[in-house]
């Protein structure tokens, strides 16, 4: 069951970046793989900036979510060069 729920979340974390970050979609599975990686960046960026959002799965969400903002933003910056 621990990995249906990391791709739903992934799933809808990174659908989510790719609504909050204009032009940085990359597809259901792209999206998925980023909310994945999005949600590992930002259980280890959040902790360590002292930021809780609280626990469950919206929690869990919208951890996911923020890291997969920042990813996308990094591969923006990255791609326009």
């Amino acid at each position: 069951m621990g990995l249906i729920a990391w791709l739903i979340v992934g799933g809808v974390a990174g659908w989510l970046a790719g609504l909050l970050v204009k032009g940085a979609g990359f597809g259901i599975i792209g999206n998925i793989v980023v909310g994945i990686v999005g949600a590992l960046l930002a259980g280890w960026l959040l902790p360590q900036l002292g930021i809780s959002l609280g626990g469950g799965l919206v929690g869990e969400v919208i951890d996911a979510t923020i890291g997969a903002v920042i990813l996308l933003l990094i591969v923006l910056l990255i791609s326009r060069r």
